[in-house]
């Protein structure tokens, strides 16, 4: 498996933000979102063996860790990993765009998927993998603009999701001022969360390793 870092540090999103977190990411991703903060994860990184990341990830006290990237799932031996994980009695989760088939990995890992706007210029023409999201998972959606915003609430809507996963949207770091956002949630009604990078209000916009 390629990784570009592993590190200890507070999970910064998804409904267990603020929680200690190992997080290992992965080098390596199929898409290039106009607002990725992870481009230096892109190429690069270090052959790691499951039994070294494992020993890796042991080093620091947390029981929770975040797999992420880059994309993870284009490491075969994710599902593999994310099992010996569960089986070691950590809680995971697993950050993925959500343009890639999830087959294989473990029901109880939980799934924070993107859904991508048209702003991000990697658009979701596929669904498929959002329509099987279940309990445990979540719905994560960066906004660029009230156009993304309101694309948004109409797959949403389509795909019905409201109530099956917690939806969490986020602005566009630079692109969408947090208030407008919260306003649009305010005013659209639905069950969603405003939900901030608190990793980067921590300790600023650049930091690696945190």
């Amino acid at each position: 498996m390629r990784v570009t870092e592993i590190f200890f540090s507070i999970q910064g999103e998804s409904t267990l933000a603020g929680e200690p977190c190992v997080f290992v990411r992965f080098t390596g991703c199929d898409l290039r979102c106009q607002y990725c903060d992870t481009e230096y994860a892109f190429y690069g990184g270090r052959a790691m063996s499951r039994e070294e990341i494992l020993a890796e990830v042991a080093r620091y006290p947390a029981r929770f860790v975040c797999l992420t990237g880059g994309e993870p799932t284009l490491q075969k031996e994710l599902p593999e990993l994310a099992r010996e994980l569960l089986e070691a009695g950590y809680k995971v989760s697993l950050e993925t765009h959500g343009q890639r088939p999830l087959e294989g990995i473990p029901q109880e890992v939980r799934k924070i998927v993107d859904l991508k706007t048209p702003g991000s210029r990697e658009p979701h023409t596929d669904f498929s993998e959002l329509s099987k999201l279940g309990p445990g998972d979540e719905l994560k959606v960066v906004v660029c603009s009230r156009d993304d915003f309101d694309w948004a609430l109409e797959q949403i809507d389509r795909l019905r999701l409201w109530g099956r996963v917690p939806v969490l949207f986020s602005p566009s770091f630079s692109e969408v001022a947090a208030k407008d956002l919260a306003q649009w949630l305010l005013d659209s009604g639905k069950p969603a969360r405003l939900q901030l990078q608190l990793h980067k209000i921590i300790w600023g916009a650049d930091a690696r390793g945190v």
